[in-house]
C-alpha cells in the first residue's frame, strides 16, 4: 500500500467514526426540518422543479441538495433520519478528498496534506454541518471542488478545456445548492488569495476556456431560478424581495462580530489562533509562500462575510475550509520541533492537549453526576473507558514530548465522543409531556378528518406530521366547510375555541408537546406545543 492509499484509508475511516456513526441520534432541528419536508414534497407531491414546504412556494434554497436528500429518501424511507442526513455526510466526504488532494499544490508534503485534512475533519463546525441536514456542507464542499479546477486551470497549459468544464459545472453545483454564498465566502476570498500571492500569469492566453467556464457556469447555475422566475413569477418575485431584504435587516450584528471565528474550530481553537499570528509563524513554517496564501485566504473570507450586515455563526463555515490548512501550517512545525521548543512556546501545547486529556480524565465523574444515566449505561460505561484511556495517553505522550502521537490521540478523542459519548445526547431528552405529531396523523388517517392549523406554522410539527397541514390565517380567518375536522393551535390562543361553541361541539382535545427536552431546560420551546380539538357541527 502505498502512503497516498494509506493516508486516504485513514482519512475514510475517520469520516466513517466522525460522520456516519448515530447519525440519526439527534432530533431534527427547525433548518433540517424545512428542508426535509421540501424533499419529501417532492416525492409525495411531484414537485422537483417548483419546490413547495407545507404545500406552499419555497424558492428560497435552489433544489440540488434538497434532489439527493429527497432520492435518499426515495431509498432509505422518510422516517429513516439517518437516510435524511446521509447526503450531507457524502458531500462532507468529497470535502475531505477534494482538500486532501488540493493541498499538495501548493508544494507541501503529502503528510501535511493529510495533517491538514484530520484537522478539517475533527473541526466542530465541520462536523456539525456534515452530520446535520443543512445545505451549507453542499454549496462549500461543490465550491471546493470548483477551486480545485481552478487552481489546475491558472497553474497549468494543459487540460485547460477539460478544467474549464469541470470547474464550472461544480461552480454550477455550488450556486444550486444556496445561490451566490460560497462564491462570496469561499470563491472570492481565494481568489483574492490567489491573486494577491501567486497572480494570474498567462491568463491572457486562456480567455477561451474561460469563456466556455463561463458559460456552463451560468447556464447550470441560473437554469432553475430562471424557470421559476417564468412559471411563478408572483411568488418567486415576493421571496427573493424577502430574502434579499433580510441581508439588510435580519439578524444584524456588528462588523466584529466574527472576530472570535477561530473557535468555531472546536479543538483546534488554540493551535488556529496561534496560526493567525504571522510574525511568529512565518519564519517556522516549511513553506512560508503557501502560508502566507491560507492566511491571506482565511482572514479574506473573515472580512468579507463581516461586511454583510446579517450574521449566523453557521455563515463561518466556508472560514473553516482554508482556517484548517492555515492551522496544519503550525501542526507540522509542531511534528518536527516540539521537542526542541523553549517553555515559553511549548507551553501553549501542553495547556490545549492538557485541557483535552483532562476532559477525558473528568468525564466518568461528571457524567455520573451530571446525566440521568437509567437506561444508559452501557454508552456510559464505553464513553468513560474510552476518553478516559485516551487522556491518559495524551498526558502520556505530552510527558514524553511525543507530538504526532499527541496530535493523532486529539483526532481520536474526537472520534471517541462521537463513536461512544454522543448516544449519551438522549440522557437530556427526559420531556414526561412529549407527544408526538405523527400519532395525530394516525388518528386523523383513522377518523377520517382532516388536520388545520390556527395563525402559526411550525416546520417541526409539519416534518413529524407527515404531510402538509393547511394553515388558518388569523388575518382572513374562515372555518372549513368539512362536517367535522381538527384544528392545532398554540394554547394562548385556545380561547377561540369558547367563541367556537355555539356551532361547533368539541369532541375531543389534547395536549402536543414535540419538545424531546425536559421542560426545566433551557432548549424547551413554546413554539413546538399545540392544543389539538375536534370539532364537529351542530345540527
Amino acid at each position: 500500500m502505498t502512503k497516498n492509499q494509506k493516508y486516504l484509508l485513514y482519512i475514510l475511516l475517520v469520516w466513517v467514526l466522525i460522520f456516519l456513526v448515530h447519525l440519526d441520534v439527534i432530533y431534527v432541528n427547525i433548518m433540517e426540518a424545512r428542508n426535509f419536508i421540501t424533499a419529501r414534497e417532492m416525492v409525495t407531491d411531484g414537485n422537483w422543479i417548483l419546490t413547495t414546504m407545507n404545500a406552499e412556494a419555497r424558492y428560497e434554497k435552489p433544489p440540488l441538495p434538497t434532489w439527493l436528500t429527497a432520492i435518499s429518501g426515495l431509498i432509505f424511507g422518510f422516517s429513516s433520519l439517518f437516510g435524511m442526513r446521509l447526503p450531507a455526510a457524502l458531500i462532507t466526504l468529497l470535502l475531505l478528498y477534494v482538500f486532501y488532494r488540493f493541498i499538495p499544490k501548493l508544494g507541501v508534503t503529502l503528510k501535511h496534506s493529510f495533517l491538514a485534512t484530520l484537522v478539517l475533519a475533527s473541526s466542530f463546525y465541520i462536523i456539525f454541518m456534515g452530520r446535520n441536514g443543512q445545505w451549507d456542507i453542499f454549496t462549500h464542499s461543490f465550491m471546493m471542488v470548483a477551486i480545485y479546477f481552478l487552481w489546475n486551470f491558472f497553474n497549468s497549459e494543459k487540460n485547460l478545456i477539460k478544467n474549464a468544464i469541470f470547474g464550472a459545472v461544480f461552480f454550477g453545483f455550488s450556486f444550486l445548492s444556496k445561490g451566490p454564498v460560497s462564491l462570496y465566502a469561499l470563491l472570492l476570498p481565494f481568489l483574492i488569495a490567489y491573486g494577491s500571492i501567486y497572480g494570474f500569469k498567462g491568463f491572457t492566453r486562456k480567455w477561451k476556456a474561460f469563456f466556455i467556464f463561463l458559460v456552463i457556469a451560468l447556464f447550470i447555475s441560473g437554469w432553475w431560478f430562471l424557470y421559476v422566475r417564468l412559471a411563478d413569477p408572483v411568488s418567486f418575485i415576493e421571496i427573493t424581495s424577502r430574502e434579499t431584504t433580510r441581508w439588510t435587516n435580519y439578524n444584524v450584528r456588528p462588523f466584529y462580530y466574527y472576530w472570535s471565528f477561530f473557535t468555531q474550530s472546536g479543538i483546534w481553537t488554540i493551535p488556529a489562533f496561534v496560526a493567525l499570528l504571522y510574525p511568529y509563524l512565518k519564519t517556522r513554517v516549511s513553506n512560508k509562500k503557501a502560508y502566507k496564501f491560507a492566511l491571506l485566504w482565511t482572514l479574506a473570507a473573515v472580512v468579507l462575510l463581516s461586511v454583510i450586515p446579517e450574521k449566523k455563526s453557521r455563515y463561518l463555515l466556508p472560514v473553516l475550509i482554508p482556517m484548517a490548512l492555515n492551522t496544519s501550517f503550525y501542526i507540522e512545525y509542531l511534528f518536527r520541533c516540539f521537542k526542541e521548543l523553549p517553555k515559553k512556546e511549548n507551553w501553549v501545547v501542553y495547556f490545549n492537549h492538557g485541557l483535552i486529556a483532562t476532559i477525558g480524565l473528568v468525564f466518568p465523574v461528571a457524567g455520573y453526576f451530571l446525566l440521568e444515566l437509567e437506561g444508559h449505561w452501557f454508552w456510559y460505561f464505553s464513553a468513560s473507558i474510552v476518553l478516559f484511556g485516551l487522556g491518559v495517553a495524551l498526558f502520556y505522550f505530552l510527558k514524553k514530548q511525543k507530538y504526532p502521537r499527541v496530535f493523532y490521540l486529539t483526532v481520536a478523542f474526537i472520534c471517541g465522543i462521537i463513536v461512544f459519548a454522543f448516544p449519551l445526547s438522549n440522557a437530556f431528552l427526559k420531556n414526561p409531556d412529549f407527544r408526538n405529531f405523527d400519532e395525530l396523523r394516525k388518528l386523523s388517517e383513522a377518523g377520517g378528518f382532516q388536520v388545520y392549523e390556527y395563525a402559526t406554522e411550525t416546520p417541526e410539527i409539519i416534518w413529524e406530521f407527515g404531510k402538509p397541514i393547511p394553515k388558518l390565517t388569523r388575518e382572513n380567518f374562515r372555518l372549513p366547510e368539512e362536517e367535522k375536522f381538527g384544528i392545532i393551535m398554540r394554547e394562548q390562543d385556545s380561547v377561540l375555541i369558547d367563541s367556537l361553541k355555539g356551532d361547533f361541539e368539541v369532541l375531543s382535545s389534547k395536549r402536543y408537546d414535540l419538545n424531546y427536552v425536559n421542560p426545566e431546560a433551557s432548549g424547551y420551546k413554546d413554539r413546538l406545543i399545540r392544543q389539538f380539538y375536534l370539532l364537529k357541527r351542530k345540527d
